[in-house]
């Protein structure tokens, strides 16, 4: 079975992009997901510019600087990351994200959304932000584990 992408990469998607000023919602997924799960990207095809990147491809910096730029120039209502739940490197996207969000504040609503085996699973960004800091998520496991 062959795959052939069609959905554009963030990094060639221009920041002032008429998709981005016209839908002014930008899903940035996993770019397996369009060939592995195409059915939960469906639900977003309409409504959102939607973007794909890999962080095998792309280092989180460009991907990060890239997204910077759209919203230093486009005012999103809305950013929502999907990407595959377990891969150390779309994780670094739901990270990306939210220290975006840390240093800019922009007005747009972020959402953290995971496939897992092809369901959609909404994360919050108190969990993207535990994910993150390894002692944390420690603690957390030390404290559930003495009850």
């Amino acid at each position: 079975m062959s795959c052939s992408y069609t959905l554009p990469k963030l990094v060639e998607l221009n920041a002032a992009s008429r998709i981005l000023r016209e839908r002014r919602r930008l899903l940035v997924a996993s770019r397996c997901l369009e060939c592995e799960h195409p059915e939960v990207l469906k639900p977003f095809l309409d409504r959102y510019a939607v973007a794909t990147a890999c962080l095998e491809e792309e280092h989180v910096n460009v991907l990060g600087f890239k997204l910077l730029g759209i919203l230093g120039r486009v005012e999103l209502e809305e950013v929502v990351v999907l990407t595959v739940d377990g891969s150390m490197h779309c994780v670094q996207l739901h990270f990306m994200v939210e220290e975006i969000f840390k240093l800019l504040q922009p007005r747009a609503r972020r959402r953290h959304l995971v496939s897992v085996r092809g369901r959609i699973v909404e994360v919050g960004q108190r969990a993207v932000k535990i994910a993150r800091y390894l002692s944390r998520s420690e603690n957390m496991l030390s404290r559930a584990a003495t009850g």
